[in-house]
């Protein structure tokens, strides 16, 4: 039976890479020249570190503009609160979202049961598994999701005959 699975997952990778080149662009900017700003990256969070919040902001503008450059969708981003930590300097930790939450399964599940196709949608752990008989009927699940849940990067993979 035909089946996908609907996934939001980022490619760690290029978020890497992102840091990086926004590591990298902080120390050669002129604003930024005497400053302790940078970006640090631990598995799926990002801390972003300033001297004010002003530079915070700037911090953060360049390392979405680098994210949107490598094609790393920012609603993968959940932005904390801005801490301040010790004089002037503050940070920020930025989670980098992976799977679908429960909440957002259960709607995503919701949309499609409502929509009266011929598909089934489980939840399976961070996932969503849609199957149905015919792949025409999966296509259009598809098309429908990607118009209907904007908040969510949604993606779709394991796409099976």
């Amino acid at each position: 039976m035909p089946s996908f699975d609907v996934v939001c997952e980022a490619d760690m990778v290029e978020v890497k890479n992102a840091v990086e080149q926004s590591n990298k662009e902080i120390t050669t900017r002129f604003d930024f020249k005497g400053s302790s700003a940078n970006v640090e990256q631990k598995e799926r969070e990002l801390t972003l570190l300033a001297d004010s919040d002003f530079q915070l902001s700037q911090v953060k503008d360049v390392l979405i503009n680098k994210m949107s450059k490598r094609k790393v969708d920012v609603r993968f981003l959940d932005e904390g609160k801005v801490e301040k930590i010790g004089g002037d300097k503050v940070k920020q930790v930025i989670k980098v979202r992976n799977g679908i939450e429960t909440e957002d399964a259960k709607k995503i599940t919701k949309l499609i049961k409502e929509s009266k196709m011929k598909v089934q949608a489980s939840i399976q752990g961070e996932s969503v598994r849609v199957t149905g008989a015919k792949r025409d009927d999966l296509q259009t699940a598809m098309a429908m999701l990607r118009k209907d849940v904007q908040e969510l990067p949604l993606a779709f993979n394991n796409f099976r005959d």
